[in-house]
């Protein structure tokens, strides 16, 4: 019997080594809301801002030049333009039908470029800069920019049965209406700072801006932002110093913030639990505005971090990748 309990003894070790492990393979790994796997999926890591680039001469004139900090403009990113010369008193430029005003910076101008996530590509997209000088004469430098193909990808997610009425293309769109009436003006006061943007909150992040979206096999739709994994009550800080232009609920992003940053670049916080932030309020960088929640179209406590800039919603984490004066 002795040699017996003995053999029993190592088949019972031997299946808690062999038998539980392939239990726990059988089960399919957790995901988010947004339906990517949270375990297996490749760690993205955290946006650092980078070194600054090598410019490029475009177009020029005897008194103005007009530099680029890029070749191409993929869907959904930003990139900055400079304008340098003698007694520029201020720079606009006309893209896509949006009005872009460049900001100062010691003695040269820069403006911020950008393009939707659905924009056309496959053509040049002509751009035209408007200088005017402290004498009040003025000139225009014209270019044209390349739009390329975004890298975006696709998801299939799925929403609770109580949640379902926010699969409705009407409630969206009015959403987004509403806020785009809001990004499509601003304030021409450049509020952030040379230290740039940051992560709201500095957590891995889950599904990507620009994703082709099919929730519960019937609503298609667009991500305008990047999510970030969170837990309930959460602080939420503000990616940059700013003025509150929205502070409220909304069906889709639940309680929401809107911050204008000046220059066309607005940063979005959705699903807030609480929110610490009211409506015409200056906010610094770094301040809590509110903590983390599942309020709006969500299965869980969940965290959408959004940046618009001229009125288009871009890929906000490239935008902290990118090297700003």
């Amino acid at each position: 019997m002795n040699r017996l309990t003995r053999l029993l003894s190592l088949l019972l070790v031997l299946l808690t080594f062999i038998v539980l492990p392939l239990r726990a393979q059988d089960q399919p790994p957790p995901t988010d809301e947004s339906g990517l796997d949270a375990v297996a999926g490749t760690p993205i890591p955290l946006p650092t801002r980078g070194a600054r680039p090598a410019s490029f001469l475009i177009a020029e004139n005897d008194r103005a030049q007009l530099h680029f900090f890029f070749q191409v403009l993929p869907q959904g990113t930003t990139a900055l333009m400079r304008v340098v010369g003698n007694d520029i008193a201020n720079a606009r430029a006309l893209f896509l039908g949006d009005l872009i005003d460049f900001f100062p910076i010691d003695d040269d101008f820069y403006g911020l470029i950008a393009t939707g996530m659905e924009q056309a590509t496959g053509r040049e997209n002509a751009l035209a800069v408007y200088v005017t000088f402290t004498d009040g004469t003025r000139a225009t430098l014209e270019a044209n920019v390349e739009i390329v193909q975004g890298s975006f990808i696709r998801q299939q997610v799925t929403l609770a049965p109580d949640k379902g009425y926010l699969l409705d293309t009407e409630t969206e769109q009015n959403e987004l209406a509403r806020l785009e009436s809001i990004i499509s003006g601003y304030e021409q006061e450049r509020r952030w700072d040379e230290t740039g943007f940051q992560l709201p909150i500095p957590a891995a992040l889950t599904s990507p801006f620009g994703a082709f979206r099919t929730f519960n096999g019937t609503l298609n739709t667009r991500h305008t932002g990047w999510d970030i994994r969170t837990t309930l009550g959460q602080p939420v800080l503000a990616a940059a110093a700013g003025r509150v232009v929205f502070a409220g609920t909304l069906p889709i992003r639940g309680n929401y913030v809107l911050i204008d940053h000046g220059y066309g670049v607005f940063t979005g916080y959705a699903h807030f639990s609480t929110t610490h932030v009211t409506r015409g309020l200056d906010v610094e960088k770094g301040q809590v505005i509110g903590t983390t929640g599942d309020t709006g179209r969500t299965s869980g406590p969940h965290f959408h971090w959004e940046l618009a800039v001229n009125g288009d919603w871009v890929d906000s984490v490239q935008f902290i990748e990118m090297w700003m004066p």
